[in-house]
């Protein structure tokens, strides 16, 4: 078990915490802003966890974070178009996010919740794009700037 009270530890933690911080509060920022749009969904949260905090994870690698998060909005997309929203419908999206993410090697577990959210909010092909897929690049170049502003090892 690590000591989680050594001084390393603790700053690394704060410098993850500080990252997870700037990126989000950037899509929050564009998310209220007059200008915005939707930029900003639960999962982000959850792949900034990755992308700073365990950033030499596979799970953690741009390919994932994009493909992960688009082919499983792609998924609840699809499924809602061809079953609407029902626990049915929400299973088998969520399903075929997984086989799909499997299939492509681009496992990414916070983008298991992107088919819930295109079904229950209900939506449509533009949803893949924004806020998904452009909000899964700024998620990445944020990543592979502040890592390697940090002399961490990413991706």
């Amino acid at each position: 078990m690590k000591n989680i009270f050594n001084k390393k530890t603790i700053f690394d933690n704060f410098l993850s915490a500080f990252g997870a911080f700037l990126c989000i509060s950037l899509l929050s920022f564009l998310h209220f802003s007059e200008y915005g749009d939707i930029w900003l969904i639960p999962p982000f949260g959850a792949s900034m966890v990755l992308v700073m905090a365990v950033h030499s994870s596979p799970l953690a690698e741009p390919k994932n974070i994009f493909l992960g998060h688009t082919l499983s909005a792609l998924s609840g997309v699809l499924i809602f178009a061809l079953m609407g929203s029902s626990f049915v419908s929400l299973g088998i999206a969520v399903g075929l996010s997984v086989f799909v993410m499997a299939t492509f090697d681009s496992i990414h577990p916070p983008a298991g919740a992107n088919p819930i959210i295109a079904i229950l909010g209900g939506k449509g092909l533009s949803f893949v794009l924004m806020p998904v897929a452009l909000g899964a690049v700024v998620i990445i170049l944020f990543a592979l700037f502040y890592n390697k502003l940090l002399g961490r090892d990413y991706p």
